[in-house]
Order: C-alpha cells, then structure tokens, then sequence
C-alpha cells in the first residue's frame, strides 16, 4: 500500500529525494510521514505532512536541509534531503495514518519495506 523509491549511495554535500506512492491507501484522506532507521538507533521521525499539505513537521536533525512534500492527485509523498551527512545513512521508510502528525512510530499503521540511503565522507 505504501511503496518507497530513490534511495541510493551519494557523497557528502550532495541531495537526494524520496518518493512515497500510497495508491493503496484512500492516500488523500492519511497524514503521511518519513522516519528512519540507523544502524543501531531507534526507528526516528524525520518529517511529517497533514493531508492538505499545509502543514509539515521535522525533526530537529534535519531541519532546513529536508523537505516533506505530497500530490495528492498522483497519490504520491516525497522528501527532499539537501546537504546530506554520513549522519543521515539509513533506511528510510513511508507511513501514514489519520488524524495528526506523530512523531511516534507506534502511532503509524501503515508502512513500506523501506528504501536505503547511504551517505559517504
């Protein structure tokens, strides 16, 4: 139902973007959010959008270098990752839910397989 694409290896300083295609979902109806999971590390938040797209919510880490957005007529959600680090190397999944956007991925029922970026020095 939800399905990530355009992760891959790129180099420090460089961009990327995600792309999140919830055709499964009644995708113009969930609020749609990104998270990651580094080696080690919890599964994060990384940035979350209301169903308008009106409003957007980001992690600290990745404030002004990511940009959540979504089309809601091609059903698709994407992230923008500017000036990526080694830091940001993970697995970077899709969710959605109703209501608001959460940081808590426990609060997310639907997820993708995760698509992975990996980010060198």
């Amino acid at each position: 139902q939800v399905v990530e694409s355009g992760g891959g290896l790129v180099q420090a300083g460089d961009s990327l973007r995600l792309s999140c295609a919830s055709s499964g979902l009644a995708s113009n109806a969930f609020v749609m959010g990104w998270f990651r999971h580094r080696p080690g590390d919890e599964r994060e938040f990384v940035a979350g959008i209301t169903v308008s797209g009106l409003t957007t919510e980001y992690a600290d880490s990745v404030k002004g270098r990511f940009t959540i957005s979504r089309d809601n007529v091609q059903r698709m959600v994407y992230l923008q990752m500017d000036n990526l680090t080694p830091g940001d190397t993970a697995l970077y999944y899709c969710a959605a839910r109703k209501g608001t956007i959460s940081a808590g991925p426990e609060d997310w029922p639907y997820w993708g397989q995760g698509t992975q970026v990996t980010v060198s020095s």
